[in-house]
C-alpha cells in the first residue's frame, strides 16, 4: 500500500497506485482488480483532499467517478439508438425550418 511519484525519467504526472490508502475503505468488494493510472498533478492533489475529508479511499472516488461517467456514456447511447430512426434533416432546412417558425 504506497502512493509512488514519478521524480525521475520522462514521465511528469504523479504515479498513483489506486489502491492506496486502503485503510479507509469499507465499501470495496473482495472482487476488486488493481490498476495503476497517471494523474494530473492538480487533479491528484483534489482527489487526495477530497480522500481526507470524507474518509473515503481514493479507490471509492475514483470508482464512483468512472461508474458515473460509464452510466452516462451509457445513458447518451440509449439517446442515440432511440432517435436512430428519426428523419435526418440538414442545417440548412433546419435553419428555414427555425426562420419559418420565428425561432431566429
Amino acid at each position: 500500500m504506497k502512493t509512488v511519484f514519478a521524480n525521475d525519467g520522462p514521465m511528469t504526472q504523479k504515479h498513483l497506485d489506486v489502491l492506496a490508502l486502503r485503510r479507509y475503505n469499507v465499501h470495496m468488494s473482495t472482487e476488486t482488480k488493481r490498476s495503476t493510472i497517471y494523474l494530473d498533478p492538480a487533479i491528484h492533489r483534489a482527489v487526495k483532499l477530497k480522500s481526507a475529508s470524507t474518509s473515503r479511499s481514493i479507490s471509492d472516488i475514483v470508482n464512483d467517478a468512472l461508474r458515473e461517467s460509464l452510466r452516462e456514456d451509457q445513458e447518451d447511447l440509449a439517446a442515440f439508438e432511440a432517435r436512430a430512426k428519426e428523419p435526418v434533416i440538414s442545417y440548412e432546412a433546419m435553419l428555414e425550418k427555425l426562420k419559418a417558425d420565428g425561432k431566429i
